[in-house]
Protein backbone atom coordinates (compact mmCIF):
# COMPACT_ATOMS: atom_id res chain seq x y z
CA UNK A 1 0.00 0.00 0.00
CA UNK A 2 3.02 2.27 1.26
CA UNK A 3 4.13 1.49 -2.18
CA UNK A 4 1.82 2.21 -4.31
CA UNK A 5 0.74 5.77 -2.67
CA UNK A 6 5.17 6.63 -3.03
CA UNK A 7 4.54 5.55 -6.66
CA UNK A 8 1.40 7.52 -7.43
CA UNK A 9 2.64 10.87 -5.65
CA UNK A 10 5.71 10.45 -7.46
CA UNK A 11 4.36 10.31 -10.80
CA UNK A 12 2.26 13.68 -10.46
CA UNK A 13 5.08 15.46 -7.86
CA UNK A 14 2.79 16.71 -5.37
CA UNK A 15 3.99 18.84 -2.09
CA UNK A 16 2.38 16.77 1.32
CA UNK A 17 0.53 19.26 2.87
CA UNK A 18 1.48 18.04 6.39
CA UNK A 19 5.12 17.24 5.51
CA UNK A 20 5.31 20.40 2.94
CA UNK A 21 7.95 19.24 0.98
CA UNK A 22 8.19 16.88 -2.69
CA UNK A 23 6.87 13.23 -1.81
CA UNK A 24 10.23 11.49 -3.46
CA UNK A 25 11.17 10.05 0.13
CA UNK A 26 10.99 6.76 2.00
CA UNK A 27 8.11 4.34 2.08
CA UNK A 28 8.49 5.28 5.99
CA UNK A 29 7.90 8.73 6.04
CA UNK A 30 5.20 8.75 3.44
CA UNK A 31 3.39 6.58 5.75
CA UNK A 32 4.12 8.80 9.14
CA UNK A 33 3.01 11.95 6.58
CA UNK A 34 -0.12 9.99 5.72
CA UNK A 35 -0.79 9.19 9.16
CA UNK A 36 -0.83 12.67 10.61
CA UNK A 37 -2.77 13.87 7.43
CA UNK A 38 -5.57 10.87 8.61
CA UNK A 39 -5.52 11.67 12.22
CA UNK A 40 -6.00 15.82 11.78
CA UNK A 41 -8.88 16.38 13.62
CA UNK A 42 -11.75 18.76 11.97
CA UNK A 43 -12.46 22.22 13.18
CA UNK A 44 -15.02 22.68 16.05
CA UNK A 45 -17.16 24.35 13.08
CA UNK A 46 -17.12 21.76 10.43
CA UNK A 47 -17.82 18.54 13.20
CA UNK A 48 -20.26 20.04 14.43
CA UNK A 49 -22.73 22.32 12.24
CA UNK A 50 -24.80 19.54 11.85
CA UNK A 51 -26.20 19.91 15.04
CA UNK A 52 -27.02 23.40 15.54
CA UNK A 53 -30.35 24.19 16.96
CA UNK A 54 -31.96 26.74 16.56
CA UNK A 55 -33.88 28.31 19.59
CA UNK A 56 -30.17 27.77 21.68
CA UNK A 57 -28.18 29.64 18.97
CA UNK A 58 -31.10 32.53 19.36
CA UNK A 59 -30.44 32.43 22.91
CA UNK A 60 -26.64 33.40 22.16
CA UNK A 61 -27.40 35.76 19.81
CA UNK A 62 -29.53 37.63 22.65
CA UNK A 63 -26.44 37.06 25.13
CA UNK A 64 -24.46 38.30 22.70
CA UNK A 65 -26.04 41.86 22.49
CA UNK A 66 -26.68 42.32 25.89
CA UNK A 67 -22.95 41.51 26.87
CA UNK A 68 -22.14 44.17 24.68
CA UNK A 69 -24.76 46.70 26.09
CA UNK A 70 -24.56 46.10 29.88
CA UNK A 71 -20.57 46.27 29.02
CA UNK A 72 -20.50 49.76 27.81
CA UNK A 73 -23.46 51.21 30.90
CA UNK A 74 -21.00 49.72 33.15
CA UNK A 75 -17.77 51.87 31.60
CA UNK A 76 -19.64 54.73 31.78
CA UNK A 77 -21.12 54.39 35.01
CA UNK A 78 -17.92 54.40 36.40
CA UNK A 79 -17.20 57.87 34.46
CA UNK A 80 -17.53 61.19 36.30
CA UNK A 81 -21.32 62.01 36.17
CA UNK A 82 -21.76 59.42 34.21
CA UNK A 83 -20.88 60.72 31.26
CA UNK A 84 -17.30 60.26 28.70
CA UNK A 85 -16.46 61.31 25.65
CA UNK A 86 -17.18 58.87 22.49
CA UNK A 87 -13.52 59.24 21.20
CA UNK A 88 -12.31 57.63 24.83
CA UNK A 89 -15.10 54.83 24.68
CA UNK A 90 -13.12 53.94 21.09
CA UNK A 91 -10.24 51.41 23.64
CA UNK A 92 -13.26 49.38 24.47
CA UNK A 93 -14.09 48.33 20.74
CA UNK A 94 -12.59 44.93 21.58
CA UNK A 95 -14.60 44.53 24.93
CA UNK A 96 -17.73 44.65 23.04
CA UNK A 97 -16.37 42.97 19.79
CA UNK A 98 -16.91 45.85 17.57
CA UNK A 99 -14.20 46.02 15.17
CA UNK A 100 -13.42 48.65 12.41
CA UNK A 101 -14.63 50.28 9.85
CA UNK A 102 -18.35 49.52 12.36
CA UNK A 103 -18.77 52.94 14.09
CA UNK A 104 -19.40 52.64 17.80
CA UNK A 105 -22.00 56.31 17.26
CA UNK A 106 -23.84 53.85 15.52
CA UNK A 107 -24.20 50.91 17.86
CA UNK A 108 -24.99 53.45 20.51
CA UNK A 109 -27.43 54.88 18.51
CA UNK A 110 -29.08 51.36 18.54
CA UNK A 111 -30.56 51.59 21.55
CA UNK A 112 -31.45 55.53 22.77
CA UNK A 113 -33.27 54.60 25.97
CA UNK A 114 -30.27 53.46 27.51
CA UNK A 115 -27.83 56.09 26.07
CA UNK A 116 -27.35 59.51 25.13
CA UNK A 117 -25.56 61.23 22.88
CA UNK A 118 -24.82 65.31 22.85
CA UNK A 119 -21.91 67.78 21.51
CA UNK A 120 -19.99 70.17 24.07
CA UNK A 121 -19.93 73.90 22.88
CA UNK A 122 -16.57 72.75 21.53
CA UNK A 123 -18.55 69.95 19.66
CA UNK A 124 -17.18 66.96 21.36
CA UNK A 125 -19.27 64.22 21.24
CA UNK A 126 -20.46 62.84 24.70
CA UNK A 127 -22.70 59.61 25.68
CA UNK A 128 -24.18 59.33 28.90
CA UNK A 129 -26.93 57.09 30.12
CA UNK A 130 -30.56 58.16 30.16
CA UNK A 131 -32.15 57.89 33.89
CA UNK A 132 -34.20 54.66 32.17
CA UNK A 133 -30.35 53.40 32.37
CA UNK A 134 -29.47 54.52 35.68
CA UNK A 135 -32.37 53.26 37.62
CA UNK A 136 -31.90 49.79 35.88
CA UNK A 137 -28.16 50.04 37.50
CA UNK A 138 -29.51 50.78 40.94
CA UNK A 139 -31.98 47.86 40.44
CA UNK A 140 -29.11 45.60 39.48
CA UNK A 141 -26.82 46.52 42.51
CA UNK A 142 -29.60 45.69 44.58
CA UNK A 143 -30.68 42.33 43.12
CA UNK A 144 -26.49 41.24 42.99
CA UNK A 145 -26.82 42.40 47.27
CA UNK A 146 -29.71 40.34 47.47
CA UNK A 147 -28.45 37.26 46.15
CA UNK A 148 -24.38 37.46 48.02
CA UNK A 149 -25.15 34.60 50.18
CA UNK A 150 -26.05 32.22 47.56
CA UNK A 151 -23.28 33.67 45.11
CA UNK A 152 -20.61 33.12 48.17
CA UNK A 153 -22.12 29.58 48.26
CA UNK A 154 -21.42 28.81 44.62
CA UNK A 155 -17.99 30.21 44.96
CA UNK A 156 -16.44 28.09 47.62
CA UNK A 157 -17.90 25.08 46.14
CA UNK A 158 -16.01 26.15 43.31
CA UNK A 159 -13.16 26.70 45.61
CA UNK A 160 -13.49 23.20 47.06
CA UNK A 161 -14.03 21.82 43.60
CA UNK A 162 -10.07 23.00 42.82
CA UNK A 163 -7.48 20.94 43.18
CA UNK A 164 -5.74 23.24 45.88
CA UNK A 165 -8.35 25.08 47.19
CA UNK A 166 -8.02 28.17 45.71
CA UNK A 167 -8.63 30.02 42.41
CA UNK A 168 -7.07 33.17 40.61
CA UNK A 169 -9.08 36.44 41.40
CA UNK A 170 -8.39 37.42 37.48
CA UNK A 171 -9.97 33.93 36.38
CA UNK A 172 -13.05 34.32 38.89
CA UNK A 173 -13.51 37.62 37.03
CA UNK A 174 -14.47 35.84 33.98
CA UNK A 175 -17.20 34.51 35.55
CA UNK A 176 -18.46 37.64 37.56
CA UNK A 177 -21.56 38.30 35.67
CA UNK A 178 -22.51 34.68 34.85
CA UNK A 179 -22.52 34.27 38.67
CA UNK A 180 -24.17 37.76 39.71
CA UNK A 181 -21.28 39.09 41.40
CA UNK A 182 -20.51 42.76 42.01
CA UNK A 183 -18.44 45.08 39.98
CA UNK A 184 -16.05 45.32 43.08
CA UNK A 185 -15.83 41.97 44.14
CA UNK A 186 -12.18 41.62 43.87
CA UNK A 187 -12.10 44.85 46.93
CA UNK A 188 -15.46 44.51 48.79
CA UNK A 189 -17.26 41.45 48.41
CA UNK A 190 -14.16 39.36 48.71
CA UNK A 191 -13.56 40.11 52.00
CA UNK A 192 -17.12 39.95 53.43
CA UNK A 193 -16.79 35.87 54.11
CA UNK A 194 -14.03 35.38 55.71
CA UNK A 195 -15.98 32.05 57.54
CA UNK A 196 -15.60 31.01 53.56
CA UNK A 197 -12.96 32.45 51.66
CA UNK A 198 -9.60 34.57 52.17
CA UNK A 199 -7.79 36.82 49.76
CA UNK A 200 -4.31 35.70 49.43
CA UNK A 201 -1.02 36.73 47.21
CA UNK A 202 1.61 34.35 46.12
CA UNK A 203 4.97 35.33 45.65
CA UNK A 204 4.89 36.61 42.26
CA UNK A 205 2.00 38.49 43.66
CA UNK A 206 -1.02 36.79 42.04
CA UNK A 207 -4.32 37.41 44.05
CA UNK A 208 -6.24 34.17 44.80
CA UNK A 209 -9.39 33.20 46.49
CA UNK A 210 -8.21 30.58 48.95
CA UNK A 211 -11.06 27.92 50.87
CA UNK A 212 -10.70 28.72 54.88
CA UNK A 213 -12.99 25.83 55.99
CA UNK A 214 -14.47 23.29 54.24
CA UNK A 215 -17.66 22.44 54.63
CA UNK A 216 -19.25 18.70 54.06
CA UNK A 217 -23.29 20.05 53.61
CA UNK A 218 -22.06 21.70 50.74
CA UNK A 219 -20.04 18.82 48.97
CA UNK A 220 -23.43 17.24 47.55
CA UNK A 221 -23.46 17.68 43.66
CA UNK A 222 -26.74 19.57 42.32
CA UNK A 223 -27.48 16.47 40.20
CA UNK A 224 -27.52 14.62 43.96
CA UNK A 225 -29.94 17.35 45.32
CA UNK A 226 -32.29 16.61 42.30
CA UNK A 227 -31.92 12.92 42.76
CA UNK A 228 -32.69 12.59 46.58
CA UNK A 229 -35.07 16.00 46.64
CA UNK A 230 -33.57 19.15 48.36
CA UNK A 231 -35.71 18.05 51.54
CA UNK A 232 -33.99 15.27 52.14
CA UNK A 233 -30.56 16.66 50.62
CA UNK A 234 -30.39 18.47 53.73
CA UNK A 235 -31.46 15.94 56.14
CA UNK A 236 -28.35 13.53 54.73
CA UNK A 237 -25.48 13.22 56.88
CA UNK A 238 -23.18 14.88 55.08
CA UNK A 239 -20.19 12.29 53.94
CA UNK A 240 -17.05 12.42 52.03
CA UNK A 241 -17.17 12.92 48.54
CA UNK A 242 -16.97 9.36 46.70
CA UNK A 243 -18.29 7.80 43.61
CA UNK A 244 -21.40 8.24 41.95
CA UNK A 245 -23.84 6.53 40.28
CA UNK A 246 -26.57 9.09 39.63
CA UNK A 247 -27.24 9.40 35.46
CA UNK A 248 -27.00 13.23 33.93
CA UNK A 249 -30.32 14.27 32.69
CA UNK A 250 -30.40 13.95 28.71
CA UNK A 251 -32.22 16.37 26.14
CA UNK A 252 -31.92 15.86 22.86
CA UNK A 253 -33.65 17.68 19.67
CA UNK A 254 -35.90 14.72 18.03
CA UNK A 255 -33.69 14.57 14.89
CA UNK A 256 -30.77 13.61 17.37
CA UNK A 257 -32.04 10.71 19.50
CA UNK A 258 -31.73 8.03 16.94
CA UNK A 259 -27.88 9.01 16.06
CA UNK A 260 -26.88 9.15 19.71
CA UNK A 261 -28.77 5.81 21.04
CA UNK A 262 -27.24 3.63 18.82
CA UNK A 263 -25.89 0.57 19.93
CA UNK A 264 -26.82 1.15 23.78
CA UNK A 265 -23.42 3.30 24.24
CA UNK A 266 -25.65 5.81 25.99
CA UNK A 267 -26.91 3.53 28.39
CA UNK A 268 -23.61 2.26 28.80
CA UNK A 269 -22.52 5.68 29.72
CA UNK A 270 -25.08 6.71 32.15
CA UNK A 271 -24.75 3.24 33.96
CA UNK A 272 -20.75 3.83 34.52
CA UNK A 273 -20.10 5.34 38.31
CA UNK A 274 -18.04 8.73 38.26
CA UNK A 275 -15.58 10.27 40.94
CA UNK A 276 -17.94 13.50 42.53
CA UNK A 277 -16.60 16.94 41.53
CA UNK A 278 -15.77 17.67 45.32
CA UNK A 279 -13.66 14.29 45.61
CA UNK A 280 -9.59 14.72 44.62
CA UNK A 281 -9.42 13.50 41.28
CA UNK A 282 -5.75 13.74 40.93
CA UNK A 283 -4.98 9.88 40.94
CA UNK A 284 -7.06 9.35 37.56
CA UNK A 285 -5.84 8.76 34.41
CA UNK A 286 -6.36 11.03 31.95
CA UNK A 287 -8.32 10.17 28.48
CA UNK A 288 -9.75 6.90 30.65
CA UNK A 289 -13.70 6.56 30.87
CA UNK A 290 -13.83 7.18 34.33
CA UNK A 291 -11.47 10.60 34.32
CA UNK A 292 -13.84 12.26 30.90
CA UNK A 293 -17.06 11.61 33.38
CA UNK A 294 -15.72 13.11 35.96
CA UNK A 295 -14.85 15.62 34.03
CA UNK A 296 -18.44 16.19 32.48
CA UNK A 297 -19.73 15.96 36.04
CA UNK A 298 -17.50 19.50 37.29
CA UNK A 299 -18.61 21.34 34.39
CA UNK A 300 -22.73 20.05 35.12
CA UNK A 301 -22.19 21.41 38.09
CA UNK A 302 -20.46 24.79 37.41
CA UNK A 303 -22.84 24.97 34.57
CA UNK A 304 -25.53 24.64 37.81
CA UNK A 305 -24.03 27.26 39.80
CA UNK A 306 -24.40 30.07 36.68
CA UNK A 307 -27.61 32.24 36.72
CA UNK A 308 -28.13 31.21 32.72
CA UNK A 309 -26.97 28.01 32.58
CA UNK A 310 -24.11 28.95 30.04
CA UNK A 311 -20.67 29.81 30.15
CA UNK A 312 -18.24 31.21 27.49
CA UNK A 313 -16.33 27.99 26.79
CA UNK A 314 -12.99 29.83 26.86
CA UNK A 315 -13.65 30.72 30.00
CA UNK A 316 -14.30 26.69 31.49
CA UNK A 317 -10.84 26.00 29.50
CA UNK A 318 -8.81 28.75 31.91
CA UNK A 319 -9.79 26.04 34.72
CA UNK A 320 -8.67 22.77 33.30
CA UNK A 321 -5.62 22.31 36.16
CA UNK A 322 -7.73 23.67 38.62
CA UNK A 323 -10.69 21.40 38.12
CA UNK A 324 -8.78 18.11 36.08
CA UNK A 325 -10.67 18.51 33.38
CA UNK A 326 -9.02 17.11 29.51
CA UNK A 327 -7.08 19.32 27.44
CA UNK A 328 -9.36 19.00 24.57
CA UNK A 329 -12.51 20.28 26.55
CA UNK A 330 -14.26 21.31 23.35
CA UNK A 331 -14.42 17.80 21.93
CA UNK A 332 -15.76 15.82 25.12
CA UNK A 333 -18.66 18.85 25.29
CA UNK A 334 -19.39 18.22 21.81
CA UNK A 335 -19.78 14.09 22.15
CA UNK A 336 -22.30 14.85 24.94
CA UNK A 337 -24.85 17.07 23.34
CA UNK A 338 -27.54 15.30 24.90
CA UNK A 339 -26.18 16.91 28.55
CA UNK A 340 -24.61 20.16 26.91
CA UNK A 341 -24.89 22.47 23.65
CA UNK A 342 -22.39 24.13 22.27
CA UNK A 343 -23.05 27.52 20.08
CA UNK A 344 -20.73 28.11 17.44
CA UNK A 345 -21.65 32.06 16.65
CA UNK A 346 -19.04 34.13 16.25
CA UNK A 347 -15.33 33.53 16.99
CA UNK A 348 -16.27 32.61 20.71
CA UNK A 349 -18.40 29.60 21.78
CA UNK A 350 -20.95 28.88 24.61
CA UNK A 351 -22.03 26.14 25.89
CA UNK A 352 -25.46 25.21 27.96
CA UNK A 353 -26.83 23.15 29.95
CA UNK A 354 -29.58 21.60 27.84
CA UNK A 355 -31.83 20.43 30.41
CA UNK A 356 -32.00 23.97 31.86
CA UNK A 357 -33.87 25.25 28.64
CA UNK A 358 -37.57 24.78 26.76
CA UNK A 359 -36.77 26.09 23.33
CA UNK A 360 -34.78 29.28 23.81
CA UNK A 361 -36.06 29.58 27.33
CA UNK A 362 -34.42 29.58 30.95
CA UNK A 363 -37.07 27.39 32.47
CA UNK A 364 -36.50 29.02 35.74
CA UNK A 365 -35.28 32.90 35.63
CA UNK A 366 -33.55 34.15 38.49
CA UNK A 367 -34.44 37.72 39.66
CA UNK A 368 -30.91 38.96 37.35
CA UNK A 369 -31.39 36.84 34.59
CA UNK A 370 -35.05 38.62 34.57
CA UNK A 371 -33.29 42.22 34.89
CA UNK A 372 -31.45 41.27 31.72
CA UNK A 373 -34.33 40.35 29.78
CA UNK A 374 -35.72 44.00 30.68
CA UNK A 375 -32.39 45.45 29.70
CA UNK A 376 -32.81 44.36 26.34
CA UNK A 377 -36.49 45.25 25.36
CA UNK A 378 -34.33 48.77 25.32
CA UNK A 379 -31.82 47.98 23.06
CA UNK A 380 -31.92 47.42 19.36
CA UNK A 381 -34.44 50.24 18.44
CA UNK A 382 -34.04 52.01 15.47
CA UNK A 383 -35.45 55.27 14.98
CA UNK A 384 -35.08 58.49 12.90
CA UNK A 385 -31.98 60.33 13.36
CA UNK A 386 -32.33 63.25 15.12
CA UNK A 387 -30.43 66.33 15.67
CA UNK A 388 -27.01 66.18 17.73
CA UNK A 389 -27.81 69.18 20.49
CA UNK A 390 -25.14 71.38 22.25
CA UNK A 391 -25.24 72.47 25.55
CA UNK A 392 -24.96 75.92 23.86
CA UNK A 393 -29.23 75.39 22.39
CA UNK A 394 -30.26 75.45 26.63
CA UNK A 395 -29.36 77.04 29.59
CA UNK A 396 -28.62 75.36 32.50
CA UNK A 397 -31.79 76.05 34.05
CA UNK A 398 -33.95 75.14 30.82
CA UNK A 399 -31.89 71.73 29.95
CA UNK A 400 -33.37 70.09 33.31
CA UNK A 401 -36.54 71.22 33.04
CA UNK A 402 -36.32 70.12 28.69
CA UNK A 403 -34.88 66.76 29.45
CA UNK A 404 -37.60 65.39 32.28
CA UNK A 405 -40.65 66.60 29.93
CA UNK A 406 -39.56 64.53 26.93
CA UNK A 407 -38.64 61.83 29.40
CA UNK A 408 -42.54 62.09 31.04
CA UNK A 409 -43.60 62.07 26.97
CA UNK A 410 -41.24 59.04 26.41
CA UNK A 411 -39.04 60.76 24.06
CA UNK A 412 -35.15 62.03 24.93
CA UNK A 413 -34.31 65.44 23.34
CA UNK A 414 -30.76 64.79 23.23
CA UNK A 415 -30.34 61.47 22.36
CA UNK A 416 -29.38 60.43 18.76
CA UNK A 417 -31.77 57.25 17.98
Amino acid sequence: MAALLLMKWNRSNLFHPQCNSLLIISPVCVMECWSRLMTTSKRVQDRSKTKRVHDLEVATEKHKIATKVLFLMEVIKKEPEMVAPVRSLEQYRRQINLPKPHSLVDFIRKSPKLFELYKDQKGLLWCGLTGEAEGLLKEEDKLIEENMDRTAEYVTRMLMMSVHKRLSLEKIAHFRRDFGLPADFRVGWANKYPQHFRVVKSPDLIEYLELVEWNPSWAVTELEKKALGESDAKDTSPSVPGLLSVPFPLKFPPNFKKVYRIGGKLDHFQKLSYMSPYADAQGLEPGSKEFDKRAIAVMHEILSFTLEKRLVTDHLTHFRREFVMPQKLMRLLLKHIGIFYVSERGKRFSVFLTEAYEGRELIYKPPLVLWKEKVLTLTGYRGKRNKIETFSDYSDSENESVIRSDFEDGKAPITVA
